[in-house]
């Protein structure tokens, strides 16, 4: 199987920012792969952190800013910058220039998974992707949680 960063229908496109699953589309198993693209002014995520992954930013086109908790930076391309697991991978992605950038992240795809987001103090909790092809089980459920960290109560509620 074969996919290309930048043909075909985007999977997702929300305020400015357009996305193609290329790993996936190109049958990776192991390695989640997508391709960004973010007009002028727009923005990918929160800054967050992830607890299981590592990715990795590959600079396609034009000067995406890079934003940690160490601060903010403009990058070129050709630029990778790794994402490694923990505090010290915060990172948010945003487009301050005036023409469009591409970028690529590529990451491992370990369950379970918790990202945490440090400005606003939520947490993303889930025990399998939400992207998964696999068939939800019955016996295991599948867990995809956001909740404040100060009350620790998940959002949606569990049942009673």
């Amino acid at each position: 199987m074969t996919a290309n960063l930048f043909d075909g229908l985007p999977d997702f496109e929300h305020e400015g920012v357009t996305m193609r699953g290329v790993a996936k589309a190109a049958g990776a198993e192991l390695l989640g792969a997508t391709a960004y693209e973010l007009a002028p002014g727009a923005r990918w995520a929160d800054l967050h952190y992830h607890h299981a992954n590592e990715e990795l930013l590959i600079v396609l086109e034009g000067t995406p800013t890079l934003h940690t908790l160490d601060g903010s930076r403009e990058l070129a391309q050709g630029d990778v910058v790794a994402f490694l697991r923990g505090r010290r991978g915060a990172h948010r992605l945003s487009n301050e220039s005036s023409t469009p950038t591409r970028f690529i992240l590529v990451s491992t795809k370990t369950t379970p998974e918790v990202v945490e987001y440090p400005e606003t103090e939520r947490v993303f909790v889930m025990s399998e992707a939400p992207w998964s092809d696999a068939p939800y089980d019955e016996t295991r459920g599948r867990i995809i949680r956001s909740f404040a960290k100060q009350d620790g109560r998940p959002v949606p509620p569990d049942a009673d």
